[in-house]
């Protein structure tokens, strides 16, 4: 049965459709089978991989709304092994819709029980918002990997997610872990940045991933050409990056074993 793990937090541009996009690409290229779900109506995770948007006719929110099978509408990627459940902008008008739906929390849930046993993850990229799709995001995860920038301002907004998350834990989904915290945009020229991840690590401890996404200009690039940075430079610090992130989660899972002197050094 594969792991769900949600990637969220509402604050915008923190790197959730990014670390979606190349953590997936990354852990599918390590030969394991992946599913990314695309829960923002912005749809950047679908269009990440190349997909046109405008030619999205049936994505998540029909899965939510009209009870369509996730199955029937998978779409493969260029990358082997990983698959993308898409979006489009329709998905805006879910919230709406679901809140009149029995089990409105858990209708996410309900969808990807249909294609869990065919995965090792599924990563759930979620809108930036603490609103109904979010919830359903992590309701249906069995954890969540919260992206916080190294900028000012990064801890704030931290202090409602956290409680969110003990809100879903405790009438939703007691099962619900924090996967951990990830360090993205890091750019270690600036004091600020070091400052960022002196604090998130003071609060959070062992909570926080030991990888850190560094500010990179092929990271930026790549999702204009529809491709994740593995595959529009694999040698880029952004592929790096993301490639021992994933080697990193899936050790913390116990799906693999790693000796340091394996990891991808930049």
């Amino acid at each position: 049965m594969g792991k769900i793990i949600a990637i969220a937090n509402q604050k915008g541009g923190v790197g959730k459709t990014t670390t979606a996009i190349n953590l997936a690409a990354s852990m599918a290229a390590l030969e394991y089978k992946i599913l990314i779900v695309d829960a923002d109506p912005q749809a950047n995770s679908t269009s990440g991989f190349g997909f046109d948007v405008r030619n999205i006719k049936t994505g998540v929110y029909e899965c939510l709304v009209d009870d369509v099978l996730a199955s029937d509408i998978i779409l493969t990627t260029e990358i082997e092994g990983l698959g993308i459940l898409p979006s489009n902008i329709d998905l805006v008008g879910a919230e709406i819709e679901m809140l009149n739906l029995p089990n409105r929390e858990k209708k996410l849930k309900q969808v990807l029980e249909e294609v869990r046993d065919n995965y090792d993850f599924i990563l759930i990229d979620c809108s930036p918002s603490l609103g109904l799709l979010t919830v359903n995001a992590l309701s249906a995860a069995d954890s969540v990997i919260i992206p916080v920038q190294c900028e000012y301002f990064a801890l704030e907004g931290l202090g409602k997610l956290l409680n969110t998350v003990k809100i879903i834990q405790s009438r939703l989904n007691p099962d619900l872990e924090i996967e951990g915290f990830l360090l993205t945009m890091y750019d270690s020229r600036l004091r600020l940045s070091n400052q960022v991840v002196e604090e998130v690590k003071k609060h959070f401890q062992e909570m926080v991933f030991d990888t850190i996404i560094q500010r990179n200009v092929k990271l930026s690039e790549a999702p204009s050409f529809g491709k994740p940075a593995l595959l529009y430079d694999v040698n880029s610090k952004g592929s790096v990056n993301y490639l021992n992130l994933g080697r990193e989660l899936l050790q913390k899972n116990g799906k693999t074993m790693i000796p340091d002197s394996q990891k991808i050094v930049e």
